[in-house]
């Protein structure tokens, strides 16, 4: 039973949904949705994602060879799945790493993001808290 998990097209390339699902925290932010470091973050993201994809593809590979010998209970298959096992938990543990890498690089994206915002922002807003209300008459 082979699952989509909406990152590929079809045809091995990866989609990336900016769009989001509206509101806040959507995936739509601002981070990964407008030019600049967002479009630098977004080819980071498919490229990582495509990476990802072609590794749980081999794994799904792996897992059927090492199915199929584990049926046949063949000595020479059995033998053989130690390496496919072996393969198939090194690939794990690359998938594991790239989704790491992957949340750190989204974090220091919307935190740099965040912080842009903020400073973009933040000479109206302290002028306007620099001034003093003028008294009454």
């Amino acid at each position: 039973m082979e699952e989509d998990s909406g990152l590929s097209n079809g045809v091995g390339e990866v989609v990336v949904n900016g769009g989001g699902g509206g509101g806040e925290g959507g995936a739509g932010g601002t981070a990964w949705s407008n030019g600049g470091t967002g479009g630098k973050a977004v080819q980071v993201l498919q490229r990582s994602f495509g990476e990802v994809q072609g590794i749980l593809e081999q794994n799904r590979v792996l897992i059927q060879e090492i199915s199929q010998n584990h049926e046949a209970r063949d000595a020479d298959g059995l033998t053989r799945n130690v390496a496919l096992i072996r393969e198939l938990n090194t690939n794990i543990a690359r998938v594991v790493d790239l989704y790491a890498d992957l949340s750190c690089s989204f974090s220091r994206t919307v935190t740099a993001s965040s912080v842009n915002h903020n400073n973009n922002s933040t000479p109206s807003a302290a002028k306007a808290a620099s001034k003093r209300p003028r008294a009454s008459e």
